[in-house]
């Protein structure tokens, strides 16, 4: 065997990769809280506009099924 000796940290050394590791740790937890933040207040997904909707729309404004069938080029029987 060989004499030679693992060579020992010193405090500070010690501390200095403690707080590195603490510190990435403190990273993570805030990247997981953000992620539980979404989860527990989801954003609102927009509906998609449906023929239903754009009719009351057009209603809304005023127009009429006539008004809305001659806009579109159709005839209503």
């Amino acid at each position: 065997m060989s004499d030679t000796t693992r060579a020992h940290r010193s405090k500070e050394e010690r501390i200095a990769i403690l707080e590195s590791k603490i510190a990435a740790h403190k990273a993570n937890i805030e990247m997981l809280e953000a992620k539980k933040t979404l989860i527990m207040y989801p954003k609102a997904r927009k509906r998609k506009t449906t023929l239903k909707s754009l009719i009351a729309i057009a209603k809304e404004k005023g127009l009429t099924e006539e008004d809305i069938a001659k806009k579109l080029g159709i005839t209503l029987e």
